[in-house]
């Protein structure tokens, strides 16, 4: 009887742990996507709900969404930063629309993110005007600690630097958007899919 009871008892503490397990499996899956990079590879991207909440609801729901797939990085830095998630290869003068969100960072009144915009990064992009993101984002090529409370930054790239890295030393040309500024690529690198992670 005592032997059964053993048993039982460690079966059921089997059974707990793996549901825990599998619990918290589920729920690092929801905050980690993949972005698909046509030629390119994957990139892993977690999330942080913690930093900006606001922020992350929106990139998920546009991932739900399928708003990303055939966009692309449209603004190449290296050194500083790849930029997309707001044009088309097909149209890269006016960009996809989505609804604007209100910015998570301390210049504009938030305190709560004190993510820095370190290697790998990922924060929103947006105007001159605190509340005008939407849709596009950047991935830090390197540290770049003085966009610091300026701008959302929401997640952080878990693997596919290398990615990241083969992105922001593409061929690029003039910005006309931006004088001086050499960071459209000749040939855009196309989002195919981004996704949750299984």
């Amino acid at each position: 009887m005592k032997k059964n009871l053993k048993i039982l008892s460690l079966l059921l503490c089997f059974t707990m742990v793996f549901a825990m397990l599998t619990a918290c499996g589920k729920k690092d899956s929801e905050n980690v996507v993949v972005m698909s990079v046509e030629g390119y590879g994957d990139i892993t991207i977690e999330l942080y709900p913690k930093y900006a909440p606001e922020t992350v609801e929106n990139f998920k729901k546009l991932v739900s969404e399928g708003f990303y797939d055939g966009t692309v990085f449209h603004r190449v830095v290296e050194g500083f930063m790849i930029q997309g998630g707001g044009y088309t290869a097909e149209n890269t003068d006016t960009p996809k629309k989505a609804d604007t969100i209100f910015g998570e960072f301390s210049s504009n009144g938030y305190k709560n993110n004190t993510l820095s915009h370190t290697r790998g990064v990922i924060s929103m992009a947006r105007t001159n005007m605190p509340n005008s993101a939407s849709s596009q984002f950047f991935i830090m090529h390197e540290d770049s600690d003085f966009l610091d409370g300026n701008y959302a930054a929401f997640g952080k790239v878990i693997e596919g630097m290398d990615v990241v890295d083969k992105i922001a030393t593409c061929q690029v040309t003039a910005n006309p958007a931006m004088p001086g500024e050499i960071s459209v690529p000749v040939k855009y690198p196309v989002i195919t899919s981004v996704t949750f992670k299984k």
